[in-house]
């Protein structure tokens, strides 16, 4: 068997067309594993992680469209392709299937021919989905060795996240935004990567070179980040995250509503998280202080008022700070 080729999960409670599948796929050298009812694909599904699914539509008990669901309701699963096996291709009964998360369908009995081209273009999908799954996985990895090089951050992306996860949705964003937002937390500082430790954890004020250096790490962040088309929503998030509302931030020096939503909304997470932690050159404020601080800065002109207000609002009505 030629494992290049890939694997395959059949599903069909009919043993002879179960048989005639996994013959003929086995021949073109797919690995071929079996289920003839949808308990038991749902676990081999799991346990194998298959390049595509064959689901036969009509079986016993479970049938193949709540299948379908079950399978894309599982993040490791979501993008496996699935192809509905049926006798029956009403419009009623594709429409459901693509409601339930289909990638396409074959009518039964199967030509050879179209099995293997479908089956084929599918697992070359499903691997080029994979890697680009591993590239963003090696990304988010390196976000994770950016911040354990500071040991005063903590769990400070993850806190990013919930807090801007938070935030963008009390102000109502959209799913893409919130999913921004969480990975920003992760991915906001990515470019430090390629600042210097001496740079990066210098205890004391920078020199001006050195905050030249420093302040490349937002453009870094940007390079690594851009070549996978998932990560775009989160690009202008990385490069404008310390632009300031009055102008005065960088790297571009943008102002009022020139800077992208998704980065107001951020940066206001990012001072105050960045205020209520110890850091290598201060102590850890009381949120009263960190409150009045990001009050005074707003007043400054650094940060969005609406958006400050917003978010004092949430710490507020979670207990975190205190009545404003």
């Amino acid at each position: 068997m030629n494992e290049s080729r890939g694997t395959v999960l059949a599903v069909d409670d009919d043993p002879g067309a179960l048989s005639a599948l996994a013959d003929a796929l086995g021949t073109l050298g797919f690995e071929v594993v079996q289920a003839a009812d949808g308990a038991t694909a749902l676990e081999l599904a799991r346990q194998q992680l298959p390049d595509v699914i064959l689901l036969d539509v009509q079986m016993p008990g479970m049938d193949g469209f709540e299948v379908c669901r079950q399978l894309k309701a599982q993040p490791n699963l979501l993008l496996v392709p699935v192809v509905f096996l049926t006798g029956h291709g009403s419009r009623k009964a594709r429409l459901e299937g693509l409601e339930a998360g289909a990638t396409d369908f074959l009518n039964k009995p199967c030509d050879l021919v179209e099995l293997e081209v479908r089956v084929r273009n599918l697992v070359n999908f499903r691997r080029l989905t994979t890697e680009l799954d591993s590239a963003e996985q090696m990304v988010f990895s390196i976000a994770r060795v950016v911040e354990a090089r500071d040991k005063d951050t903590g769990d400070h992306c993850e806190r990013l996240g919930r807090l801007g996860v938070g935030l963008g949705e009390r102000l109502g964003l959209d799913g893409e935004e919130i999913t921004a937002l969480r990975r920003g937390g992760f991915l906001h500082d990515l470019g430090k990567i390629g600042i210097p430790d001496k740079v990066l954890l210098k205890p004391g004020k920078l020199t001006a070179d050195e905050w030249t250096v420093m302040k490349r790490h937002v453009e870094i962040g940007v390079e690594i980040c851009s070549p996978l088309r998932s990560l775009a929503p989160v690009l202008p998030l990385i490069r404008h995250h310390h632009e300031r509302f009055d102008g005065s931030g960088y790297p571009d020096g943008l102002s009022g509503e020139e800077i992208p939503l998704l980065a107001r909304v951020f940066q206001v997470v990012d001072i105050y998280d960045a205020l209520t932690v110890d850091r290598c050159y201060r102590a850890a404020m009381p949120v009263e202080e960190a409150v009045a601080v990001v009050k005074s800065e707003t007043e400054k002109g650094f940060w969005d008022r609406e958006i400050v207000a917003e978010f004092l609002a949430m710490l507020d009505e979670n207990g975190v700070a205190p009545p404003s």
